[in-house]
């Protein structure tokens, strides 16, 4: 999909300032001053996730995301957004159900195995959540992952394991 042009450009780059400074109304409000043609660009779509996770708004987060699975399937962002929204709503085996299909799709995406691990364990499926956490160790920057995966507390029953691998 084609990239946002300037000004629009700017008003993303300017949303994703005010999200890091923690303005989400602000960051909201740079979003509202793209033209409504370009709202469901996936770049706009993916920054009212960001927005609306940080908000804990996750009802908004699940719309976005799932505007974003039919919009670009082929880019995992939309994927994982969904399912950690459909996580954060309790319906943590909906999320894995979703996800997994993203596993073929995104083979190499870290990401993917990181997010299936995480709802198993909450499934308390820890052989299978070990096993998926292993996979996103090997596909991505072990150590980093690791030592956010320690500090995850949806993989907290499945620590000792992490230390030990």
């Amino acid at each position: 999909m084609k990239t946002l042009e300037h000004p629009n450009s700017f008003h993303l780059a300017a949303a994703q300032g005010w999200l890091d400074l923690g303005d989400l109304a602000s960051a909201n409000d740079e979003l509202d001053k793209i033209p409504l043609k370009l709202r469901a660009h996936p770049d706009v779509l993916l920054m009212r996730c960001e927005i609306y996770a940080k908000a804990e708004k996750w009802d908004f987060v699940l719309t976005f995301a799932e505007r974003l699975v039919d919009i670009v399937p082929k880019e995992p962002q939309g994927w994982i957004q969904r399912s950690f929204a459909l996580h954060e709503l309790n319906r943590t085996q909906e999320a894995f159900d979703l996800l997994l299909a993203a596993a073929k799709t995104f083979p190499h995406d870290w990401y993917v195995p990181y997010n299936l691990a995480c709802y198993c364990t909450q499934l308390r499926r820890l052989p299978e959540a070990r096993q998926w956490l292993e996979n996103a160790f090997k596909l991505g920057n072990s150590r980093k992952i690791k030592l956010m995966a320690l500090k995850d507390p949806d993989l907290k029953p499945i620590w000792t394991n992490i230390t030990k691998s």
